[in-house]
């Protein structure tokens, strides 16, 4: 059989784009491009400056939902006046409301909003689409936003104690600072007792910390003994990131970790999909997705960032999924508490995680949070790859120059294999007028045609599939350090030089892309021609192809292409100079 290299590269280069397209819409949660898109919904959640009586119903009516037994606010009540109350370190700003003492809303003062619109995104224009990414806003992880129908939300409360403090109740915030001014840590301290339970919670904010302590007292204030189960609850819109688009896919949703089961997704579609089943069969949507254990972590993970609930270690506790509300979804745990007896006090500590996913800040939180940090199905390979860069950064300083060095690195670990690639495509060049005569004696019997060629190729010691060897090799690390360069947030903001001032971005002005065709039409020189003349026009398109799509690659990717497109080229034209066909000298 005749195996042309060239009819092997094509199908490496369309399977790696098939590869690359599945893991953009599945693995990170999204649909693949076939399937029609679900109608956009939007979150039906009043704006914080709304009727606070119609936020706690409607809160209210979600807890019922999801957490069993959850108490209402004292409708009866006087209304109760709520504020927020603003916490400041050198790293983060939250808002928490006295109206249940909620997370309100956490900014990020040390990471800027990426406002790339994205060729996708709806932004027509060459000059639009180039502007600048930064556009001075820090990034908000908690918050609610009716212009955008964004809600997200963390909420704790106390359940199966009627009447017992929850996220709905009425809290009074202890005086005390709402900044470090100098100090290491600042702390909020929220009371609030209804039904014979007071609840107070405790949140430490610490200097340079992305960690919260988040503690729990509760008293029984009572006559009689309560069995109390504190639920910690992240509350998140079903709507996918605006920067989302088709080339630029990222995760949003729950997930969870336990040491029994490891890290999980549960994503948006998935939960509404079971709303609707529990709907048809009557069974509770919550009870899809309960899992008991005494250690693990709930989260709200999204790209470059996450919001994580850690409970008290060594202390079992159930985590839960539900719908809440058209377009609201939550992930929650319950922790019993026990029982308390009157006048008992018992104390629980938590932690909440908001912030980027940098490795070395997630690792020390607690086991398996590093986890959130996805490189895809090729996690075994980007994990020490992002390793190696991280160490090639620390000396260089500049993640461009790393991805350079990097580059030139895997380059010279795979040389030996790429030299006899090479050579093997030096020695076709050199047969080649052989190979066009066998087709042109046996152009009637393909059998015979087959026979006889890879009887030259056994004669020439040539390996037809010897130049496909160095693109098969490269594919997986291309791809690892696509997810290294979509999952690093060290990488987000990062500039090289001059023009690209972000490499987790696309180039804004497609210089990258352009040297990356002209590359590659010059490796296609450098290759024996194929004997046929499909063949021929599908090699010279092929560079054209992939240009494109780099225009919206994020540019540290294509750097790397472009450099090792580089190397190669050097290096192939080297090895096919040294077995090249000498010129006889004119008379």
């Amino acid at each position: 059989m005749d195996i042309n290299k060239r009819t092997i590269l094509w199908i490496v280069f369309a399977v790696s784009l098939v590869v690359l397209w599945n893991n953009w819409m599945v693995s990170t949660g999204h649909p693949s491009m076939f399937a029609p898109q679900p109608p956009a919904k939007t979150a039906p959640v009043a704006d914080a400056k709304k009727s606070e009586s119609a936020t706690a119903a409607a809160n209210a009516t979600a807890t019922a939902g999801a957490l069993p037994g959850a108490a209402a606010a004292d409708g009866a009540a006087a209304p109760f006046k709520s504020e927020l109350i603003t916490v400041t370190t050198d790293v983060v700003r939250a808002d928490i409301d006295t109206q249940g003492g909620v997370i309100r809303r956490l900014e990020l003062l040390n990471f800027k909003e990426n406002s790339h619109p994205g060729w996708f995104n709806g932004c027509f224009g060459w000059f639009k689409w180039c502007q600048p990414g930064d556009n001075g806003k820090n990034v908000v992880l908690f918050d609610i936003d009716a212009s955008t129908n964004k809600t997200y939300l963390g909420q704790t409360g106390l359940i199966n104690a009627p009447g017992a403090p929850n996220h709905t109740s009425s809290f009074i915030a202890k005086p005390g600072a709402r900044m470090l001014n100098g100090a290491n840590q600042v702390q909020l301290v929220l009371e609030s007792e209804s039904g014979g339970v007071k609840l107070t919670k405790t949140f430490t904010f610490k200097r340079g910390d992305y960690v919260v302590d988040v503690r729990h007292d509760v008293t029984n204030t009572g006559t009689a003994p309560v069995n109390p189960t504190l639920y910690m609850r992240l509350v998140h819109d079903g709507n996918k990131p605006a920067t989302d688009s088709f080339f630029s896919s990222s995760y949003t949703g729950p997930t969870m970790y336990t040491a029994e089961n490891k890290y999980e997704k549960l994503k948006f579609d998935t939960l509404e999909k079971e709303a609707k089943e529990a709907q048809k069969t009557g069974k509770p949507m919550v009870q899809d997705h309960v899992t008991h254990a005494d250690n693990g972590w709930i989260a709200i993970s999204q790209h470059f960032f996450v919001s994580a609930f850690i409970p008290q270690d060594k202390q079992m506790h159930e985590i839960v999924t539900e719908k809440i509300d058209t377009n609201l979804y939550g992930i929650g745990i319950k922790q019993p508490l026990g029982t308390l007896a009157p006048g008992a006090t018992i104390s629980n500590n938590a932690r909440l995680f908001s912030g980027p996913q940098i490795s070395k800040l997630l690792e020390p939180v607690t086991p398996g949070l590093e986890l959130v940090k996805d490189y895809g199905w090729l996690a075994i390979i980007a994990k020490p790859m992002f390793w190696v860069m991280e160490h090639i950064h620390a000396v260089l300083g500049n993640w461009g120059w790393t991805i350079i060095a990097f580059t030139i690195l895997i380059k010279l670990l795979f040389f030996p294999l790429s030299a006899a690639g090479y050579k093997s495509m030096a020695k076709i060049k050199l047969v080649t007028p052989k190979i066009q005569a066998i087709r042109e004696r046996y152009k009637g019997d393909p059998a015979k045609m087959n026979q006889a060629t890879m009887e030259l190729y056994k004669t020439e010691k040539i390996n037809p599939l010897g130049g496909c060897l160095p693109i098969l090799i490269q594919m997986p690390v291309f791809i690892s350090l696509y997810y290294v360069l979509q999952a690093a947030v060290e990488v987000r903001g990062a500039p090289w030089i001059g023009w690209i001032t972000d490499l987790s971005q696309h180039d804004p002005f497609g210089i990258l892309p352009v040297l990356y065709a002209i590359s590659m039409f010059i490796t296609t020189k450098l290759n024996p021609a194929p004997a046929d003349p499909m063949q021929a026009k599908i090699m010279l398109f092929m560079p054209l192809v992939f240009s494109v799509m780099f225009f919206v690659f994020p540019s540290g990717l294509v750097l790397y292409w472009v450099v090792n497109n580089v190397l190669s080229i050097a290096q192939q034209w080297v090895i096919t100079k040294k077995y090249s066909v000498p010129v006889p000298a004119k008379a």
